[in-house]
């Protein structure tokens, strides 16, 4: 989704009805053959135009005729992982009856799960908002997408089952906006340009993201990318995501030989470009000394509000701790001994 993968966040059914389909209400049908869903989810997608037969909208009341073509949107419930509330911290930029919109910390796992059973934002929200909705026992209330630890930035939450189909309809469709800012390894040839190629698990090691080019495994995956500043050794762009795959960012830009500056799990976090001398190298891992994770930042998201539909949009500062390694650079590069660039 990023960078965080949306789509294990939102599930995306089709249901074909028989030729000998006999009448019956739309909600019993889905209820039928998506015993996962309850029936208070489908009405509640039904309600959020999430569900539409033969790809037009229908009233809750509608009744399957044979051959209909039924395609569902809702949120995902995965094996419930209780979380229990814990008074954690929230920057909340926006806060209403349906939304909020928070400002992540890096640091911070969004929701529970193997080794993180507590300290999550889930278990933050649940304490922050009293009436959360909890998705029949998931572990993952309120959540639509995601950010990993170590990334920092903007994410929204929905307070409500209405909010969350809604805004799992915008990231399915990539309705919703978003930019990152990250700091690369090396000097980009094109000030701007597209990354494509197909992201899935790595064949070697399954907890990292592999692009396959070939587009024999994984999904497609594009990344938009802008160069703001240049810094010979490293450079600052701005990244946006027409998809939303595990750590899509990261995973493309080293594929393209760019991996993120102090990345402990693409490379990153290793002196890759620059001069042989020793100080060049010691400012280096003094900057890998003050980020400690990779230097991604979820600066900006929109989305349309799931009541009003008006279009909202926010933007954050960046980090002080990617801020602070930026203008190192910045300073690095313009104070430089010419003997040793």
């Amino acid at each position: 989704m990023e960078e965080n993968e949306e789509q294990d966040l939102i599930v995306n059914h089709t249901v074909v009805a028989d030729v000998g389909q006999s009448l019956i209400r739309i909600d019993k049908f889905l209820n039928d053959r998506l015993p996962n869903a309850s029936r208070n989810k489908i009405q509640e997608a039904l309600k959020s135009g999430n569900i539409k037969v033969n790809d037009e909208d229908v009233k809750p009341n509608y009744k399957i005729r044979p051959n209909d073509v039924v395609t569902v949107i809702i949120p995902a419930d995965k094996e419930p992982m209780k979380a229990e509330p814990e008074e954690i911290p929230l920057d909340v930029l926006f806060e209403d009856d349906e939304v909020m919109v928070i400002n992540k910390p890096a640091g911070l796992v969004v929701h529970p799960g193997v080794g993180n059973r507590s300290g999550t934002l889930v278990n933050g929200l649940l304490h922050h908002i009293k009436n959360l909705p909890e998705k029949n026992g998931s572990d993952r209330p309120g959540i639509v997408h995601r950010l990993d630890k170590l990334t920092s930035g903007l994410m929204v939450i929905g307070k409500t089952e209405q909010a969350l189909n809604k805004l799992a309809a915008q990231f399915f469709h990539r309705t919703t906006d978003r930019q990152y800012i990250a700091l690369v390894w090396g000097d980009l040839e094109e000030d701007e340009g597209i990354i494509e190629g197909n992201i899935g698990r790595s064949l070697k090691n399954r907890k990292l993201m592999s692009v396959f080019p070939e587009g024999d495994f994984g999904k497609p995956a594009i990344t938009h990318y802008k160069v703001l500043e240049r810094f010979g050794y490293v450079s600052v762009v701005s990244c946006k995501l027409e998809t939303g795959r595990t750590h899509q960012i990261r995973v493309h830009f080293k594929h393209i030989g760019h991996p993120l500056f102090a990345d402990p799990d693409y490379g990153g976090d290793k002196v890759l470009k620059g001069t042989v001398f020793k100080k060049y190298k010691q400012f280096v891992m003094n900057c890998f000394e003050m980020l400690n994770r990779q230097a991604l930042h979820a600066k900006t998201l929109a989305f349309d509000h799931p009541k009003t539909g008006e279009r909202m949009s926010f933007d954050s500062e960046l980090p002080e701790d990617l801020q602070s390694v930026i203008d190192k650079w910045r300073s690095y590069i313009a104070n430089r001994n010419p003997n040793e660039a």
